[in-house]
């Protein structure tokens, strides 16, 4: 399998889009890789916007940086909720400084905007986040891929099969 010994982390809230979560985390362990869902402690469960449940494997804050080859951010409102977590930002922050891929679609460009790790990216996010992303000195393009050294980012969940083939070429 193409990505057998790879390790990605994909975060989990409340009020995901369920294909951007759903989508990544079954193509990706198709491909071979390990795929953790990764939540924040005490949490037995989230609910997607349409109440289509995913239970986190590990809390955040027991997981590094280190642990992981790529971490992915699904969209829907979660973002706003995970981007307010410090060990999901330290997650993020820590796969990107270590060179590992953080791949993010639709509103999930708020976590990697509140990481502190946008400026001087192309990028892309849903329209309506678009001026966050420019805020945060990214260069916004829209595309429905775009890869800036290990950043992915996608716009709309009909981008996830050019998403997931970025994300595992990145890999192999």
């Amino acid at each position: 399998m193409e990505l057998q010994g790879k390790r990605v982390a994909i975060l989990a809230e409340n009020n995901y889009q369920e294909l951007e979560l759903w989508y990544p985390l079954l193509r990706l362990r198709e491909a071979g890789a390990k795929v953790t869902v990764v939540g924040m402690p005490g949490a037995q469960e989230y609910q997607s916007k349409h109440g289509y449940p995913v239970k986190p494997d590990v809390a955040a804050d027991a997981v590094a940086a280190n642990d992981f080859d790529a971490v992915i951010v699904p969209g829907g409102f979660a973002p706003d909720a995970m981007r307010r977590h410090k060990p999901m930002l330290d997650l993020v922050r820590g796969v990107n400084e270590r060179g590992g891929i953080v791949a993010a679609i639709c509103h999930a460009a708020w976590v990697p905007i509140s990481a502190g790790i946008m400026k001087g990216k192309r990028a892309t996010c849903v329209p309506a986040i678009k001026d966050d992303l420019i805020n945060a000195g990214a260069m916004y393009v829209d595309e429905e891929v775009v890869r800036d050294g290990n950043l992915i980012t996608s716009r709309v969940p009909s981008d996830l099969p050019a998403f997931c083939r970025a994300i595992i070429a990145a890999l192999e």
